[in-house]
């Protein structure tokens, strides 16, 4: 089995994106909302703060209260859409219960949403999305990069049309989206929710499969053909430490391609994220 590095495909993308950033007569600012002090939420945007500053995008960190109300988050988010040079504006979820998650999305200017999880960019992605100046979501992105990397197009007999692929879950962060890619470049795929019948059989006849359940080591070896390709985009919580959807020491010897949890679809889901800021500083521009 071979490991997809997601780190060096992310300073590949970023070092990309700093060399845009370069070109442009103005800073953009990226901003990360985090209500709370939960600390792996913490990590997590400080991580994106310094992959931003990297790159030359300058980063504003908007914390705020746990106690805050979902009218005063609003307020102040629609304070941040109006910063100049503000290219950029995402919700660190999950947010605290009393909070209208969507609500809170949905006030943040469509131009500026990154993550593309208010109502609007939302559905601009999936009615309208080229690929080219138009956002899209990450962590998707992100799945179909790894995917890309493979070069599986390059051998008329693992090209991606002749290829059996899977999605497993339809979440709005991955499954959802990443179908929606699969489907925007005219390939065939088989999408698998907890209503799918005969899923042991499909899974097993896959040639690629794209994880986004959030169920911790959920696909093991016997589930799956001799070389299939696996793009694990889900997170759990197991024994103390993050894993994703596949049992790693179970499918070693059986997939032919692996992208790990971590150091797969995380960090290149950050340099798509901040590729989107690009973006929108140079429709600003």
């Amino acid at each position: 089995m071979k490991t997809i590095d997601g780190k060096k495909i992310r300073d590949e993308i970023l070092e990309k994106v700093k060399r845009e950033v370069t070109t442009l007569s103005f800073q953009p600012i990226f901003c990360d909302v985090l209500v709370g002090n939960d600390t792996a939420s913490t990590q997590y945007v400080e991580m994106k703060g310094k992959s931003a500053e990297s790159v030359g995008i300058k980063f504003h960190k908007a914390n705020f209260p746990i106690s805050i109300t979902t009218e005063k988050l609003i307020k102040e988010i629609e304070i941040l859409n109006k910063i100049p040079k503000m290219c950029g504006i995402i919700i660190q979820l999950p947010l605290p219960e009393h909070i209208n998650r969507q609500m809170v999305l949905d006030s943040i200017d469509p131009k500026l949403d990154v993550d593309c999880l208010g109502k609007i960019a939302g559905e601009k992605f999936y009615n309208n999305y080229t690929g080219e100046n138009d956002l899209g979501f990450p962590t998707a992105l992100a799945c179909m990069i790894l995917l890309d990397s493979l070069n599986l197009d390059d051998n008329p007999s693992t090209s991606l049309r002749t290829r059996k692929i899977v999605v497993l879950g339809q979440g709005l962060l991955v499954g959802k989206p990443v179908s929606a890619l699969l489907k925007f470049r005219g390939l065939n795929l088989v999408v698998i929710t907890s209503k799918t019948q005969n899923k042991e059989k499909i899974i097993k006849e896959a040639d690629i499969i794209i994880s986004g359940m959030g169920k911790g080591k959920f696909i093991t070896g016997d589930m799956i053909k001799k070389g299939v390709v696996l793009i694990d985009a889900g997170t759990s919580e197991l024994d103390g430490g993050i894993v994703g959807d596949v049992d790693l020491e179970s499918v070693k010897d059986v997939a032919g391609y692996l992208s790990p949890v971590p150091g797969g679809v995380g960090p290149v889901t950050v340099a798509m994220l901040l590729k989107n800021v690009l973006k929108v500083a140079k429709n600003l521009k």
